[in-house]
């Protein structure tokens, strides 16, 4: 066949092909058509399902949730107070290269130090921090009490500076001798029944020996469902209960208590060992069951409970 022929037969099959694509397009179009008004016709549950029944992707935008942010609280620069007034207290302005000196000044910017004369008040035995409140522009004030040998005590307002963060301190200046707290008013205990030298005093004694000397085990003594150690090693040979007092009167009047009756009880006792005699005090609450008082809480001491198990 000849070029010319060819080139003839391939400009007419462009039209060709091109109409047949387009008829199949056509056919489509009126498929759809038909489809749509028959879904009509069958009614409006039938075009949902038609409308359900082709996929359409749809990127749905999700709001951000905020994201929390915990900003560390500014840290109470006591403890920095503490130690400066200590290190400021054995410092000496005549020899500011001790080490305690020099420690003054690290931690104030061009710190005075104290110039004691020949007769002067010793060394403090201790120095504590007793309040601290937070002011304007990230300033503190701390209160540091200083104890001497004598038992004199003498207290000192410092100001300590912080940065943004509340991790990094810097005394402003010298310390100022200020006046002591005052003596805040004792509430009134809640304990006001006595109770008698019986069956829930003796609870008490036995559970607090144990407790306290080792002599038994302190498990025997506890409620179910109560934790609670020993002090270890123990600190006392022997434990003598002086009172107890309750805040609830059963504990005074039942012999025989019904199960699971409580009472909460402050016992004063008497400590012993090699060293002499030591007052104690201990907040119980205790729990009745099978006529035998049991411990449930243990408040006083170190500020310890009962737990579960």
């Amino acid at each position: 066949m000849s070029p010319d022929r060819q080139a003839l037969q391939s400009e007419a099959a462009v039209p060709v092909a091109g109409g047949g694509r387009l008829e199949v397009m056509r056919r489509r179009v009126r498929l759809s058509q038909l489809t749509v008004w028959a879904v009509i016709a069958t009614g409006p549950v039938a075009l949902a399902l038609a409308a359900t029944s082709t996929p359409t992707a749809v990127e749905a935008t999700i709001p951000a949730r905020p994201t929390a942010v915990r900003t560390a609280a500014a840290a109470d620069p006591a403890g920095y107070a503490q130690l400066f007034v200590s290190a400021w207290l054995r410092s000496s302005a005549d020899d500011a290269t001790t080490a305690q000196a020099r420690l003054a000044q690290s931690m104030a910017s061009d710190v005075e130090l104290p110039d004691p004369g020949a007769g002067a008040q010793s060394e403090p035995e201790s120095v504590t921090a007793l309040r601290s409140a937070q002011g304007e522009g990230g300033v503190w004030s701390v209160t540091v009490a200083a104890q001497y040998a004598d038992g004199s005590v003498r207290y000192y307002a410092v100001r300590v500076a912080a940065d943004r963060s509340g991790f990094s301190f810097a005394v402003t200046g010298v310390p100022g001798v200020v006046a002591g707290p005052g003596r805040a008013d004792v509430p009134r205990s809640p304990y006001g029944v006595p109770v008698a030298k019986d069956g829930l005093s003796s609870a008490v004694g036995e559970f607090l020996a144990a407790y306290l000397t080792g002599a038994g085990e302190v498990d025997r003594y506890l409620a179910p469902n109560v934790a609670l150690s020993p002090v270890s090693p123990a600190p006392f040979t022997g434990v003598a209960v002086e009172q107890v007092l309750a805040v609830e009167g059963v504990a005074a009047v039942e012999k025989r208590p019904s199960d699971g009756t409580t009472t909460h009880v402050l016992a004063r006792v008497e400590a012993r060992d090699n060293g002499g005699r030591w007052p104690l005090a201990y907040e119980l609450t205790l729990r009745a069951r099978s006529g035998r008082w049991e411990v449930a809480a243990l408040k006083s001491g170190a500020g310890q409970e009962g737990g579960t198990r």
